[in-house]
């Protein structure tokens, strides 16, 4: 189809508006629509040929790294992200480096302070109760959405997970459970959403989890939810994931006040 379209392009171009083929206003019309088609073609064949600046591509390492280092805890509230420091660390330039601290400061996770410039996020009782409501509110639609479309593989895995709690980290089980229902939603855009509130929980420090006590609750509500999942309770799934969030939050606060 392009070689046809090439050559039907060069006819009229090689002929003369005298010489039968129309008018000149025809021919000049035929001409331009040509020169236009060759140009996106050549326009076209060099943007998709174009590599990935390598600025872009440093600047999402950095991106990457500066992130996993916040979440992991290895930049804590009283550290200074300052610029040129970052960059020594990661053996990088400044622009790239720039561009990743503004896109994880739009994303929350770092803010600027004045006269200390950027740091950590840190949140208060009326900030984590925030964040938890939404937690609430959207780990229930997850679970609502699992319970109407989650395949009974899903289901199975979901309930491994659980059973596999008492011989493993019971934080890393927990994202794995959670991030199973999460999947099995089906929700693209829950998913993302669901994702960025897990991120900003990260900012809290210690897990709810670290206590024994609130652990073993959890595993029970865990079981709820699956249960309900399993039966297709679409109101039942809903109900037992917020309850499960409520109750973290509950323990949070908890945390918070003994400090």
């Amino acid at each position: 189809m392009v070689g046809v379209s090439r050559l039907n392009c060069v006819a009229p171009m090689l002929s003369a508006p005298g010489d039968g083929h129309g008018p000149i206003a025809t021919w000049i019309a035929s001409v331009s629509l040509c020169v236009l088609f060759l140009y996106a073609k050549i326009y076209k064949t060099s943007e998709t040929s174009m590599p990935i600046p390598a600025r872009h591509s440093q600047a999402h390492a950095a991106y990457t790294e500066i992130k996993r280092r916040i979440l992991a805890g290895m930049f804590t509230p009283s550290d200074r992200l300052r610029e040129v420091e970052v960059a020594d660390m990661l053996a990088i330039g400044r622009t790239p480096v720039r561009e990743a601290l503004k896109r994880i400061q739009d994303e929350g996770l770092i803010t600027h302070e004045p006269g200390r410039g950027l740091v950590v996020t840190t949140m208060d009782q009326q900030e984590v109760g925030e964040l938890y409501s939404m937690r609430e509110v959207l780990e229930g639609a997850a679970a609502a959405f699992a319970a109407r479309h989650a395949t009974d593989a899903e289901i199975a895995n979901m309930q491994a997970l659980l059973d596999e709690g008492d011989h493993g980290d019971p934080v890393a089980q927990n994202l794995r459970f959670h991030e199973a229902i999460y999947s099995a939603a089906y929700n693209r855009y829950l998913l993302r959403s669901l994702q960025s509130l897990t991120e900003t929980t990260y900012l809290l420090g210690r897990s709810t989890l670290s206590s024994p006590e609130r652990a073993s609750r959890s595993h029970h509500e865990h079981q709820a939810i699956v249960q309900a999942i399993r039966a297709r309770d679409v109101q039942g799934a809903q109900d037992a994931a917020r309850h499960h969030i409520h109750q973290a939050l509950l323990e949070r606060l908890k945390m918070l006040r003994q400090g």
